[in-house]
């Protein structure tokens, strides 16, 4: 059995990750793939609890910034050995809504962390895994703020500072830049626009799968 894929989602608030990610698997399942969809922090019963805590302020009080660190890191971990792994080697595609770029763009370019220390701290809660492919899903800081503005009660990291934000933009544009694995595209033309751009990016992995 040929082992799965793995692609994940990245980009600033507001950016449409979810929903181009919901997209993307449902024309990867009409293709005949059996797509699994998961999300960071969270995918599951213990990255949910997690989440609630870094997302919502659930322990009552702010994370520090390497207990931040350290909460998404055990997230992942979780996520990697429960969800992602297994369902990879059943031959199933797996699309998650953030992954490691999230930890070097927010904790690394907006908080100022290390990255050779980020990314080993990353690498040992993965066992070294990657994504196959990182799209990185691109829209203005002034954009990405309207779009939050107007999805409700924004959560932690929706009611960071602007310039926390636009270190944040940045430091997605400089791994992209760095990376080949990273595909950038701009999420500012309409939702069907920025799905055929997704497709395209993703396609190429596709057609490997059907070599001989």
């Amino acid at each position: 059995m040929a082992r799965g894929r793995f692609v994940s989602l990245e980009g600033p608030e507001g950016a449409g990750k979810s929903t181009h990610l919901a997209r993307l698997a449902e024309r990867l399942r009409a293709e005949g793939l059996t797509v699994r969809t998961t999300r960071e922090p969270g995918g599951t019963k213990l990255g949910e609890a997690i989440r609630a805590i870094l997302q919502h302020d659930a322990a009552g009080e702010p994370p520090t910034p390497t207990a931040e660190l350290l909460l998404f890191l055990a997230c992942r971990a979780q996520l990697m050995d429960e969800v992602i792994r297994p369902a990879l080697d059943r031959g199933e595609w797996v699309l998650s809504d953030r992954f490691c770029d999230s930890t070097f763009a927010y904790q690394g370019y907006g908080r100022g962390m290390d990255l050779a220390e980020l990314r080993a701290l990353n690498r040992f809660a993965t066992h070294a895994a990657k994504p196959d492919l990182t799209l990185l899903l691109d829209i203005p800081e002034a954009e990405s703020r309207v779009r939050v503005a107007g999805r409700g009660a924004p959560d932690r990291f929706e009611r960071e500072r602007a310039d926390f934000h636009r270190r944040v933009a940045e430091g997605f544009r400089d791994l992209a830049r760095h990376s080949h694995r990273i595909v950038r595209i701009a999420s500012t033309g309409t939702t069907e626009a920025t799905a055929e751009a997704v497709w395209a990016a993703v396609r190429p992995l596709l057609q490997e799968g059907e070599r001989p």
